[in-house]
């Protein structure tokens, strides 16, 4: 459970259309990032309103708990606003880019945006042409004290919400994109979309798509259609709708759907099964057991200054590290919430999320496991075969019941680990 304190309450101010989201965390404390007017003020607030909805809901075992707030990143030229879902099975981030911003940027960082019940309520009565202007924090004289103007709220960003961020940017960036829909064509396919918790495949068919019950070339996993939902108000307003996933193997795995609104975007990403969270799925583990993952994060996140898109390249030159490397550190430094991956992009960008003291090996104890083997000398090999206690290991297979349960859907097992962090030092 982490604190964090607001000025004032966020709010829409009816007579000005003016929409002031207050925030916390950050670089300093309530930092102050955008002054100004939002582009299509209707498109925006419904916009919104999608990832404070994501944010407040469970897809699996729902409950009434209490919302969670976005997080927002100014990233100089645009602002990111990202949630999960409660069982952070669901990720969404709107992208509010360079030309539906008309302002002044304040700073560059991350905090955590206050959207509650009655913001929500005046977003939803936004209309066309109305003019919205935007202010994201306090002005520097609103400032006021923990025992006087500030509103204290206790907001649980647990985390699992963290490993979800880190998870997501090493999935989504092996993604390539599947399909690209109308708005016409992708509003006719969600809403004939079964209710149904069982994954199907999407597949490519003609200007639209077909539901299969198998996976095949360009097939985009769909687990839980109903997580889709969302999306349906947006595609009034919407030029695209863009498909992404990693390459079919017949197993469920992520995707991606990403509503191109013209100067705004907002991408969805889902788990590969209603009852699996982005957060377990164990995409960080091979960066994170790299051997010199540690001291190249160091490097490399000296190196970030929020850029809205971090170039892969241009990080291994500055920094001496080859690209492998490069990647690697991004891994290490996604564990703490410090980076991101845009899928229309294809590129990571930086933030910073409000949490500190962050422990990469409590929150992914399979690698805190391989590390223990590891540093018992429980690894042995008998030719090409690793030998890691009472377990065998060739390649990426293990015999311990998690490899036979999961088939490497979830990632590596610690003693496949152990085996890559030993044969990485020989």
């Amino acid at each position: 459970m982490h604190s964090y304190a607001y000025v004032a309450d966020s709010r829409l101010d009816e007579t000005r259309r003016a929409l002031g989201l207050q925030t916390s965390g950050g670089r300093a404390p309530n930092p102050r990032f955008f002054t100004g007017f939002l582009g299509d003020a209707q498109q925006a607030a419904t916009a919104l309103l999608a990832i404070a909805k994501i944010a407040g809901t469970r897809y699996f075992q729902p409950t009434t708990e209490r919302l969670r707030d976005p997080v927002v990143t100014c990233n100089g030229d645009r602002l990111r606003f990202e949630s999960f879902s409660g069982c952070c099975g669901v990720y969404a981030r709107l992208d509010v880019l360079g030309d539906a911003l008309d302002g002044e940027v304040h700073d560059r960082g991350t905090t955590n945006v206050d959207v509650n019940e009655p913001l929500r309520r005046a977003l939803a009565r936004v209309t066309k042409g109305d003019p919205l202007h935007l202010t994201v924090g306090p002005d520097q004289v609103e400032f006021g004290t923990l025992d006087g103007a500030v509103v204290e709220k206790k907001v649980p960003l647990p985390p699992r919400w963290l490993r979800g961020f880190a998870e997501t940017q090493v999935l989504t960036s092996k993604f390539d994109l599947k399909a690209e829909l109308s708005a016409a064509d992708a509003q006719r396919f969600l809403k004939t979309l079964p209710k149904g918790r069982a994954a199907v495949w999407a597949v490519p068919s003609g200007k639209s798509l077909r539901l299969s019950g198998s996976a095949s070339a360009n097939a985009v996993c769909l687990a839980g259609p109903n997580r889709l939902e969302t999306l349906i108000p947006l595609l009034r307003f919407a030029k695209a709708v863009r498909l992404y996933g990693p390459p079919a193997d017949g197993k469920p795995v992520a995707s991606g759907w990403e509503v191109d609104l013209g100067a705004q975007r907002l991408t969805l990403v889902l788990s590969p099964e209603v009852t699996r969270g982005l957060s377990g799925e164990g995409a960080v583990l091979d960066g994170l057991a790299a051997g010199d993952a540690d001291t190249d994060a160091e490097l490399v996140g000296a190196l970030l200054d929020f850029e809205p898109r971090v170039d892969v390249a241009d990080l291994a030159d500055r920094s001496g590290l080859s690209p492998a490397r490069v990647r690697d550190a991004l891994a290490q430094l996604g564990t703490a919430g410090r980076v991101g991956y845009d899928l229309a992009e294809a590129s990571y960008f930086h933030r910073e999320l409000p949490y500190g003291g962050i422990d990469v090996e409590a929150m992914n104890p399979r690698l805190r496991n391989a590390k223990a083997l590891v540093a018992q000398n429980a690894v042995s090999w008998d030719g090409d075969t690793a030998v890691v206690g009472s377990y065998r290991v060739n390649g990426e297979a293990c015999t311990c019941q998690w490899w036979a349960e999961y088939r490497g859907g979830r990632g590596k097992c610690k003693h496949v680990l152990a085996a890559d962090m030993v044969r990485g030092k020989a």
